[in-house]
């Protein structure tokens, strides 16, 4: 297991310098830069320039990119170009949100995914199955934004069940059970949107690989023995079916992320999706280079959750 270990981190090292070199490249080939995007146009350009100086954005982008890895090395993420404080502390207060964001969504897709995806396989070609697939195919084929904007008029502008943005209300100064009851109706519809457009592909894969389990040979053995229905599907079909789905749970984590950018802009959640989109818009390329690193690291952690979920579920599995 440590020769496996260590063959992942060093593969994870590299991908996240090239991330980091990718991501750094592109930002700099944007055109303007933080100061062009902030200042006040009146302002003489000596002043811009001394201002562009000061920050080292004036400089060519390699000499840029060396300074940051330096700088990241040394454990410093630098310091945001729109508001001037420490990355780390204003990406560090807007995870907690997005994780919240994240987790919730994750934790409703997989158990509901899980579930359709059996309850379907169980009763193939049906009217359920029918309805299942077709909904699974709406939630892949609209786009989250429009999504989002419609359980907002419908639930919130015209019934007025749930808030329309925001993590809380901050102007009630609720706290203890009320405040939790609070929060959890303003993550019901971003949570929603997220479950609608993740759970949509989990669930046809999870159908699909239960119902080539139900139709092996093993499947009719245990049948023939009499064990119950509910016992042949959990058991048996759904953990053997679980292998070629494990990939794309491993995978998920990282696409929530990319799915919280449009649903926190929507919700004006304080999250890390809507911290990304600001810091695009004003070139603040430290804000948006630590959120891209996090996201790589994210990525690389559900890979590794993959391999141990395919250890967990196949015990012939073994890393060396």
């Amino acid at each position: 297991m440590l020769p496996f270990l260590v063959n992942r981190l060093a593969q994870g090292a590299v991908i996240l310098a090239l991330v980091s070199f990718v991501s750094f490249a592109i930002t700099a080939a944007a055109p303007g830069n933080a100061m062009q995007t902030f200042i006040d146009p009146n302002v003489p350009p000596s002043q811009l320039r001394a201002a562009e100086e000061r920050l080292g954005i004036d400089r060519p982008a390699h000499v840029q990119y060396l300074r940051w890895v330096r700088e990241v090395a040394s454990g410093n993420l630098g310091y945001s170009f729109r508001t001037g404080r420490p990355v780390a502390a204003l990406v560090g207060s807007r995870i907690g949100p997005t994780f919240l964001l994240m987790g919730t969504a994750f934790a409703v897709t997989l158990l509901l995914a899980l579930w359709l995806g059996t309850v379907t396989a169980a009763r193939p070609y049906t009217a359920l199955d029918y309805g299942v697939t077709g909904a699974a195919f709406a939630g892949i084929s609209v786009p989250s934004f429009f999504t989002a904007m419609a359980l907002i008029y419908v639930f919130s502008l015209r019934l007025g069940w749930f808030p329309t943005s925001g993590l809380e209300d901050y102007a009630a100064g609720l706290s203890g059970w009320p405040r939790l009851v609070d929060r959890a109706r303003h993550l019901v519809l971003p949570v929603s949107v997220l479950v609608l457009t993740g759970a949509a592909e989990l669930v046809r894969h999870v159908r699909s690989a239960v119902l080539d389990e139900l139709r092996q040979d093993y499947v009719r053995t245990a049948r023939s023995k009499g064990v119950g229905e509910g016992a042949v599907l959990r058991r048996h079909a759904l953990r053997n079916g679980l292998l070629p789905v494990i990939t794309l749970v491993g995978v998920s984590l990282p696409r929530l992320l990319a799915g919280s950018v449009v649903v926190e802009t929507v919700f004006t959640w304080p999250g890390m999706g809507r911290l990304l989109v600001e810091s695009v818009f004003a070139r603040d390329y430290p804000v948006a280079m630590a959120i891209n690193m996090l996201a790589a690291v994210l990525v690389l952690l559900g890979s590794l959750l993959a391999d141990a979920l395919y250890a967990a579920v196949d015990p012939r599995i073994r890393y060396s």
